[in-house]
């Protein structure tokens, strides 16, 4: 696809950029990799200097670069603006902690010794220049929660972003110069997805993470293996979220529309598959379709907008699709289901009942505000459903019985089990799924050293 800014609300092009040329990505790489020899030797606390200036400026141009992420994926404004100011915590997070998270460490149940030495310890060390192959769905989080990790290691970052979301890539690589770091310490790679595999295979690049589709962490993992180069992949999730007899039903149908929509329901930790017991199904039913209904979908600039385009007609058409296939299979409309006349990449909030195995959103991730709902009989019965899926990526439950808390914590097979509240990422919680949802962990601890050489350090006696 071309390297543009399309506004999903109107479908005008805004802006359209030409992909870099073979030298300047030579010249890029080049650079990244000159800096990281000096920059890996910077202490952390001129990191933390830095990354707290760059939330400072974040903080300073939150209006405008959330105009530029709704011009841009049509996320509503109010959304937009949340983003960055999540955005300025994370880099605050990460520069109050990340000294405390690598520092050495001493080896648990060794006493040094039995290895005859004097001293042994873990240091963290940083593996270079680290490629980014970033989505559009949340432009700017997706890559601060990797930036601002990576560069507090002493890494510096190669940013990919999705070809649709220019202006905030180029953003993102303004912002942390202006904020002090060397030049090279993150830069932008305006090129086409045939052009990554090119930079992935170049020897200064020592490793990749990617947020995205199925297809895109398989090509990415393959070329990163045949390199043998470490690799985070977060690809997609068709999360579920269970309402058993004991929960507060009104609260949770009413944090399940949000868990649903929020971003226009695209968003890999979305819940997207409503397993409801059949003691509470109907009251719960009607309360989630109420809220449905209620949204405000309209101008994502418009500050009462709740719901916006999708971000590309080719994405409401695919979305479209999964409705009318389910419909044509026996699902039951409960309310929206059809798309609007108009222009823009609108789809109206929906939910599906008497959804089978047969239907292809039962196997497929819906990214879109479409939600599925599910009656099971017993506990048995909702833990054999949430599991009926390819991906794992997360999983919310609502109870207030503790055998049930504990049954679902030790059967969902997810990287996230979310009890009466909804799936969010934070930076001191590790984020990441199993099975076709990814592998590997971003935030925390355990994402900032994902991308660090664990080294053992061993001291004669």
């Amino acid at each position: 696809m071309p390297i543009a800014t399309v506004n999903p609300a109107t479908g005008e092009t805004l802006e359209t950029y030409d992909a870099l040329s073979e030298e300047e990505i030579e010249r890029r790489l080049a650079t990244a990799d000159s800096t990281f020899r000096t920059y890996r030797t910077t202490s952390f606390d001129e990191r933390a200097r830095l990354l707290r200036r760059a939330a400072e400026l974040l903080e300073e141009d939150r209006q405008d670069i959330a105009r530029t992420m709704t011009s841009e994926m049509g996320k509503p404004i109010t959304q937009a603006r949340a983003e960055a100011d999540k955005c300025a915590k994370a880099m605050r997070w990460y520069a109050d902690h990340a000294a405390e998270l690598l520092a050495d460490e001493e080896p648990a149940g060794h006493d040094v010794k039995d290895s005859g030495g004097s001293r042994a310890y873990v240091r963290y060390r940083p593996l270079g220049p680290v490629l980014a192959v970033m989505p559009w769905n949340f432009p700017l989080w997706q890559v601060v929660r990797f930036a601002a990790p990576a560069l507090m290691a002493g890494n510096v970052g190669l940013l990919k972003h999705a070809s649709n979301v220019p202006q905030t890539a180029l953003y993102l690589e303004d912002l942390f110069r202006r904020a002090g770091f060397p030049e090279g310490c993150f830069q932008t790679l305006l090129i086409g997805s045939s052009a990554v595999e090119g930079v992935l295979r170049d020897r200064r690049v020592k490793a990749a993470t990617l947020t995205g589709s199925e297809p895109a962490g398989r090509s990415v993992a393959s070329v990163a293996s045949d390199e043998i180069k470490k690799t985070v992949l977060e690809l997609g999730g068709s999360d579920p979220f269970v309402v058993m007899p004991s929960a507060d039903v009104e609260r949770a149908a009413r944090v399940a529309v949000t868990a649903r929509t929020q971003n226009t329901g695209q968003s890999c930790i979305a819940a997207k598959r409503f397993i409801v017991h059949e003691d509470v199904y109907d009251a719960f039913t009607e309360r989630f379709v109420e809220g449905m209904k209620a949204l405000k979908v309209g101008d994502p600039l418009d500050e009462d907008t709740q719901v916006g385009p999708l971000s590309s007609e080719r994405g409401r058409d695919d979305l479209a699709e999964l409705v009318d296939d389910a419909v044509e299979h026996g699902a039951t409309v409960l309310c929206g289901g059809e798309r609007p006349d108009g222009p823009g990449a609108y789809y109206p909030p929906t939910v599906l009942a008497d959804v089978t195995p047969e239907m292809r959103i039962h196997q497929e991730e819906s990214f879109g505000p479409v939600a599925t709902l599910h009656r099971v009989a017993g506990l048995d019965e909702a833990v054999a459903v949430a599991n009926d899926t390819p991906f794992g990526l997360s999983s919310n439950v609502w109870t207030r019985e503790e055998a049930d808390i504990d049954r679902f914590v030790r059967d969902l097979e997810a990287g996230g089990v979310y009890v009466n509240g909804m799936t969010a990422s934070h930076p001191a919680l590790p984020f990441g799924g199993v099975k076709r949802s990814g592998y590997g962990r971003e935030l925390s601890g355990h994402g900032i050293r994902e991308f660090c050489n664990i080294t053992t350090v061993w001291h004669g006696a």
